[in-house]
């Protein structure tokens, strides 16, 4: 059928398919704006399109629906070479990370600037509540619509967002947007999907009905007979090897119990079979048509379950060692079922599979009997969490094709050199054959560090030749991919009167679900980023982290953090209660200060303990506590509610968190000084939407002195740059960043050395000025009518190039190290609780980091809110539902309740407090994991303080609230 609309202005007659969905449509007209994070059921509003006027969903209209319509979008706003008020506005106030939704709130806020040109927050709130904001969670839109609203009136409009750090230094610590926000806001091709082929097939993928079954036969005979279909893959015709989704530095610290397909099925949307086809519609009825017999086993749903002495195991296959295999491992293996397949284990870190235990840790500092002995007070508490999802706007894809007769890999990954390993590893072809091209991600949060779609698309092209798109529906991003660890942690601690605390004594317990991709790290951290807050003499710690059937887990952004710090920070705010102490006060008494040795981190590591006592170098935790204090109105006595049934309370929790993993991780860049005197960079790290490129080029640019405009650079390709390890454990500015300035510093040294030999002088005559200028320190410079002398850049790199130079002119710089650059900080809660019917509503959240010297001050701000909501979320709404046969219920965005706009604190405040670090660049140190480690606590102790409830299971349900309420 014809269909005649405007289209961003212009007339256009299309022919479309009955029923063809609008968004389908908008995209293979070219409109890259119009993207689609859920399934088409309108919820996330990257579809946000004009329909006459109107905001609408395109994923909710089919074509005919357009016919005689105007519609707008995104696009419409953009002019080459140019940013209009409003998107020139989000960059300006730090709104964009990934950019993936961005454009859709860029037209959004336009079409409220139009109607309104000054709005009410009230008015952009509702603008706002068809978005969601994952990332930069709303706040900083406020900023943004106030100067977009201004600077549609005068264009030269300004006004800073963020405060400036570092008054010695021209870049580093100066707010000046993100080197790739253009091209996101105008949703130019940044993305995988924006460079997949039109005739690329499309993978899609059966899954369990089942959390926990043997397959005891498949027939894929009449899907491989249908129209369209390229290939059928299941257990019978992939690749045996074994290999761990954790994109971490080999040999992992995580059992290596994953195939590409599997007999056994050990989760509810585990993989079955993939149909690879021409087109989606093809593929999907060919999923229909594959006929599985199951023999149902029993799920493993809880840590308790999986500790069962009868407990149905979860991997009992047969289990190997690379190093260090135990004793009594034939015996273990006699028992092994040949359809559970196997499992390998690197080296030995305390698995033991035939007890549903994946990994396990433990360390002991002091005496802890003596530590007990001492103490007045002792309490023993047991603390609970719950699952939740990150929910990136982009879910995980991979496109891949090949290239003669190398495989390549688009892929929307943290860890493009993780994941070339992996490919090559199970298709079992050597590396320099694959070829993976990280692209932008719509976010990340720890996911897209493992390996979910990448090693299955690259092996559906190598064996077909075609190339293969595999996007996962936002279904699948709920049951398929990495979740946060499920934990239950029982703490026990020993204080005298004063509040001089004594002794720790915790048990962590860990759910890793079907496989253990991070089941060693992950609950690792959860001692080593809450325990070393509170230095003590007497500590003593154990981790066990148990195999069951929930859906995956993985790496999420505060890795172990969330879960060990809410049981130290909740166990010392009900010894404060016991004692009578302000908790506040309590926390000053304990706390880390700058200096001090953190014996207990000698203890615990990832994969192996650090080679010396980590040092707490810099700390500004203190003055976190004091201006957080102030500006929050700790000792302010509290309002009196309105309403007998509402009751406020105020709680703080304090936090850390690394940057990076030393003795264990590296980083490599390297820069080129181009023939007119700018620079290209060929960093190795991956920016998930953070600022990593905004990062690389400022730290390139201080260092030599040159413009930031001078610099481009090339990230995480596998082919041009160096190896880095990837973009987790918070290692990105410090290690990323690190290599970028010793590349930088290596180049500057080359310059000045060519410049030396140009000039005739002696190099250390020489100094680098701004802009790019080398120029003679004293009066040997000056030539004969007393002017400088100097020489530029481009000068330099035109002579290194002749023919008589000494070669273009390249710095590489490699970054390790065995020292620790630790961020803290606090948030300051106040809730208002319902004791009527539960409700827990956030007043008041201000989040204070010392984070160094913040490098982008605007990004870390947004880094520091999107973190914080997505922290609210997972205290007071988020959490992934199961019925009692392990299947999820909760699969989708509505049904989830992650937090949107209309959730925000009535009072939302964000603060950076620096601080000087010698192990990070400029003293920098990592800014966003951080900060989902504190508001559980502190919302939790709030409640207390209002309602004198200790939740101790988190998140906070009104129904958890009112059962809390009924049994005091």
């Amino acid at each position: 059928m014809d269909i005649s609309f405007t289209l961003n202005g212009k007339e256009r007659v299309i022919r479309a398919e009955a029923g063809e969905n609008v968004q389908v449509l908008l995209k293979r007209l070219g409109m890259r704006s119009v993207r689609n994070s859920d399934d088409g059921y309108g919820f996330a509003g990257s579809d946000t399109i004009l329909l006459n006027g109107h905001t609408v969903n395109a994923s909710l209209l089919i074509a005919a629906q357009l016919e005689g319509c105007e519609i707008v979008t995104a696009e419409s706003l953009n002019e080459y070479g140019k940013l209009g008020p409003v998107q020139s506005a989000l960059i300006d106030a730090g709104v964009i990370q990934s950019g993936y939704n961005d454009p859709a709130l860029a037209l959004l806020l336009t079409d409220l600037l139009r109607r309104n040109p000054n709005p009410a927050r009230s008015e952009i709130t509702d603008s706002l509540s068809s978005l969601f904001l994952r990332e930069s969670a709303y706040q900083q839109v406020f900023d943004a619509v106030e100067i977009a609203s201004k600077r549609i009136k005068n264009p030269q409009f300004n006004k800073a967002t963020a405060p400036s750090f570092g008054d010695h230094l021209r870049h580093v610590g100066k707010p000046g947007g993100k080197v790739d926000a253009a091209a996101t806001i105008k949703a130019e091709a940044c993305f995988v999907e924006d460079f997949v082929a039109a005739d690329a097939c499309v993978l899609k993928m059966l899954r369990s009905p089942h959390a926990h079954a043997y397959i005891n036969h498949i027939d894929t005979t009449e899907a491989e007979s249908m129209p369209g279909v390229v290939a059928v893959f299941d257990h019978r015709n992939c690749p045996d090897v074994y290999y761990t989704p954790g994109g971490q530095t080999a040999p992992e610290p995580s059992p290596l119990d994953r195939r590409l397909f599997g007999q056994k099925m050990r989760h509810y949307g585990d993989r079955v079979a993939a149909v690879v086809a021409e087109t989606e519609a093809q593929a999907e009825a060919a999923l229909k048509t594959i006929k599985v017999d199951y023999e149902v086993l029993k799920p493993v749903l809880s840590i308790r379950e999986a500790m069962a002495d009868d407990a149905p195991i979860v991997h009992n296959g047969v289990i190997s060692y690379g190093v260090g295999a135990p004793d009594n491992l034939e015996a273990q293996n006699k028992t092994a079922d040949p359809r559970d397949g196997r499992i390998h284990f690197n080296f030995p870190f305390g698995g033991d599979p035939r007890k549903n235990i994946a990994a396990t840790g433990h360390g002991e500092i002091g005496d802890i009997k003596k530590g007990f002995a001492e103490a007045d007070v002792v309490l023993e508490r047991t603390y609970q969490s719950r699952q939740s999802q990150q929910l990136p706007p982009e879910q995980h894809l991979c496109y891949t094709y090949m290239e003669a007769d190398r495989i390549i890999v688009r892929a929307a990954t943290q860890v493009p050199w993780h994941v070339r390993r992996k490919i090559a590893t199970v298709l079992g072809i050597k590396q320099h054959k694959v070829h993976v091209i990280k692209e932008r991600l719509g976010g990340g949060f720890g996911s897209k560090q493992d390996i979910l779609v990448e090693e299955v698309c690259a092996f559906a092209t190598h064996a077909t030749g075609r190339p293969v798109l595999f996007r996962h529906t936002r279904e699948e991003e709920f049951i398929a991919t990495s979740t946060r660890h499920v934990a239950e942690i029982t703490i026990k601690m020993g204080a005298k009167k004063d509040g001089t605390i004594t002794a720790f004594d915790v048990d962590f317990r860990f759910n890793t679900g079907p496989y253990g991709n991070h089941a060693l790290t992950v609950p690792c951290n959860a001692p080593a980023i809450s325990l070393p807050l509170y230095p003590c003499s007497n500590v003593k710690f154990k981790v066990t982290t148990y195999y069951s059937n929930i859906v995956p887990t993985g790496a999420y952004q505060g890795y172990g953090g969330p879960k060990g710090n809410f049981a130290v920070q909740m166990i010392v705010a009900e010894m404060a209660d016991a004692l009578g102490i302000d908790q506040l006060a309590m926390i000053e008494k304990n706390r880390v200060h700058e200096g001090q040795s953190l014996e207990l981190l000698g203890k615990v590591g990832e994969g192996k303990l650090p080679t010396s006592v980590p040092v707490a170098h810099s700390c500004a935790l203190g003055k976190v506590l004091a201006q957080g204090a102030d500006q929050f109105g700790w000792h302010v006595p509290k309002e009196d509610p309105a309403k007998s049934h509402i009751c406020i309370g105020r709680g703080l929790a304090t936090m850390q968190q690394k940057s990076g993993i030393p003795d264990i991780d590296q980083a490599n860049a390297w820069i080129k000084l181009a023939s007119d005197g700018t620079l290209i960079c060929h960093s190795g790290g991956a920016d998930l939407g953070t600022g990593l490129d905004t990062v690389v080029a400022k730290l390139a640019a201080e260092v030599l002195c040159t413009r930031l405009d001078d610099i481009y650079v090339v990230s995480g390709d596998t082919d041009s740059c160096l190896f880095d390890k990837g973009a987790y454990a918070s290692s990105g500015t410090c290690f990323s960043g690190n290599a970028a300035r010793l590349a930088a510093e290596d180049l500057r040294k080359k310059i000045l050395r060519t410049a030396a030999h140009l000039l005739e002088q002696p190099v250390e005559s020489l100094q680098v000025e701004f802009p790019g200028i080398v120029r003679v320190k004293d009066a040997r410079g000056k030539d004969a009518q007393g002017k400088d002398r100097s020489i530029s850049f481009g000068e330099v790199a035109h002579y290194a190039e002749s023919g008589t130079g000494c070669g273009q002119l390249m710095g590489q710089g490699s970054f390790i190290t065995s020292e620790f650059a630790f961020p803290y900080g606090a948030n300051f809660a106040e809730v208002a609780v319902d004791t009527r019917t539960g409700k827990v509503s956030l007043r008041k959240l201000h989040a204070l980091v010392d984070c160094g010297t913040p490098i982008n001050p605007e990004l870390a701000l947004g880094q520091i809110y999107g973190a914080s909501l997505r922290a609210i979320g997972h205290t007071l709404q988020e959490a992934i539902q199961y019925d009692d046969k392990g299947r999820v219920v909760n699969a989708n965005f509505a049904d989830y309740g992650a937090p949107m706009v209309g959730d925000l604190p009535e009072d939302f405040l964000a603060t950076l407090v620096p601080s000087d670090d010698p192990v990070g660049p400029f003293g920098a140190k990592s800014v966003s994991e951080i900060s989902v480690n504190a508001a559980a606590p502190a919302i939790v102790s709030a409640i207390h303080d209002a309602t004198g409830v200790w939740v101790r299971d988190w998140h906070i349900t009104p129904e958890k609230m009112l059962r809390a309420l009924r049994e005091k």
